[in-house]
């Protein structure tokens, strides 16, 4: 498996080859490239703070890079089992330098991965991360003498902190949820969420007795596929159909990624995630949104409707909020259930995300399935084709453009194609050896039917490359 490298971080499989899976001599390599390149930026601080999510192999990783970072000189606070938000939020508030995520967020328990973050707790830009590959390529960087290695200092306060900053946002109305006596299921896969929903949930008024855990010991044996795609959430669904619930949350292992199940079993939609909780915003304050361009339309809709503008940027989250800041957006994210609200921070946030949506239910009234109907109704197919080393995506993306050239086309990130009302979106991944197929429509058959034509042009593209 080679390893992934991009703006979402390091990325790999555990065990295997030098260079060709994250392996230990992997880790200390692009650990000491980070701690290299963050030195250079002449920081203030000379702390870094690190958190991880469950996955099995999360320990050997974490003691791998607080060694390393230590060995160049830097000061490490270890929030140990955290979330990505979290250790975001801890940046800011330690001070530090920056930051190491170790979680490869969505993919399965064999991977792991090192997202990194700049001194405002935010993901280090393309150029940042192309000189840390070259340093890390290069292998140009250097461990200091005993006498002035780094020092060593855990931190459990952070997730506590992370929910009293959430408590005290204007629009997370305590009250509104205490007396609307929610009973809700939460699956939080076996990871940090196990740890940290439940605590938020008691914090925002929702009785103890009224949470039923699902998948929520942080053992990292992840009970079913980690992304949070309705495929993979049989069992919580089939709880709720069975019980008397007014609300499903699921989590990614890293707890970025929030989708929801509404009373009757059936999935809110990942993608409606950011256009509920935009809506609630959209309601207290005008303004603007961002999400990516592999996101529903529906956000625009429900943006423009409000008196916002709505803008749309490539994918991944460091795009997002750099289109956030650029347009003084008052929410944004992206449609794989990332919440971005820039009064708590810049970063996707399912817990901010379950503060907003739970007052913004509370406030409505009525079930959770109702107020999905209200918003507009679009249907996103997601496939996606896997990779052999030999693939030149960029010229499978050109014969696309140029088979569609009368089309409306967008490419700041892949291709993306304009059909009358509806879209499709073409990239390469930056987390997975596969070109993802975004589609949507009105109806989900139209949009299956638009993703298979495109997925039948990319191989006849690959057959006459080859």
């Amino acid at each position: 498996m080679t390893l992934i490298k991009s703006i979402s971080g390091i990325r790999g499989t555990i065990g295997g080859e030098i260079g060709d899976a994250l392996t230990p001599v992997d880790v200390v390599k692009f650990t000491a490239a980070y701690a290299t390149w963050l030195r250079r930026t002449a920081p203030k601080s000379n702390s870094i703070v690190i958190g991880r999510d469950a996955r099995l192999s999360g320990g050997m990783v974490s003691r791998l890079v607080a060694a390393t970072l230590q060995g160049v000189g830097w000061d490490i606070i270890d929030l140990g089992l955290s979330t990505t938000p979290t250790v975001e939020i801890a940046v800011t508030s330690e001070q530090a330098a920056g930051g190491i995520i170790l979680t490869a967020s969505h993919n399965p328990l064999q991977w792991n991965a090192l997202k990194l973050l700049n001194g405002a707790g935010e993901f280090i830009s393309a150029e940042d991360g192309a000189e840390l590959l070259r340093l890390a390529e290069a292998e140009d960087f250097d461990f200091v003498e005993v006498k002035k290695l780094g020092s060593y200092r855990t931190d459990d306060t952070y997730l506590g902190k992370h929910i009293s900053l959430i408590l005290n946002l204007d629009l997370v109305d305590r009250a509104a949820i205490t007396a609307a006596n929610f009973r809700i299921a939460v699956d939080a896969v076996n990871s940090t969420g196990g740890i940290v929903i439940p605590m938020l949930l008691e914090a925002l008024g929702v009785n103890s007795e009224n949470i039923l855990k699902i998948n929520c010991d942080p053992s990292g044996n992840f009970a079913h596929n980690p992304e949070p795609l309705p495929e993979h959430l049989r069992e919580i669904r089939q709880e709720i159909k069975n019980g008397s619930f007014n609300l499903g949350i699921v989590v990614d292992p890293d707890v970025d990624r929030l989708a929801l199940i509404s009373e009757d079993g059936s999935p809110f939609g990942e993608e409606y995630t950011l256009v509920a909780v935009a809506d609630y915003v959209l309601k207290n304050k005008v303004g603007n949104t961002v999400s990516n361009l592999s996101s529903t339309v529906a956000l625009r809709d429900v943006t423009e409707k409000a008196g916002g503008k709505y803008f749309a940027s490539a994918v991944g989250e460091v795009n997002v909020v750099e289109m956030m800041k650029a347009n003084d957006a008052v929410i944004g994210g992206e449609g794989n259930g990332g919440i971005i609200y820039p009064e708590l921070h810049y970063g996707r946030d399912a817990l901010v995300g379950i503060a907003l949506f739970l007052s913004h239910l509370a406030k409505f009234g009525k079930p959770a399935s109702f107020l999905r109907g209200t918003y507009p109704k679009y249907n996103i197919s997601k496939n996606k084709i896997e990779l052999t080393p030999d693939v030149d995506v960029d010229a499978i993306l050109e014969r696309i453009k140029a088979r569609y050239h009368k089309q409306p086309i967008n490419t700041i990130d892949g291709v993306r194609i304009e059909f009358d009302r509806e879209w499709v979106h073409l990239r390469k991944s930056n987390t997975e050896p596969i070109i993802r197929i975004y589609s949507e429509s009105e109806t989900l058959a139209t949009a299956d039917n638009l993703a298979n034509k495109i997925i039948s042009d990319i191989k006849e593209a690959m057959s006459e490359r080859a």
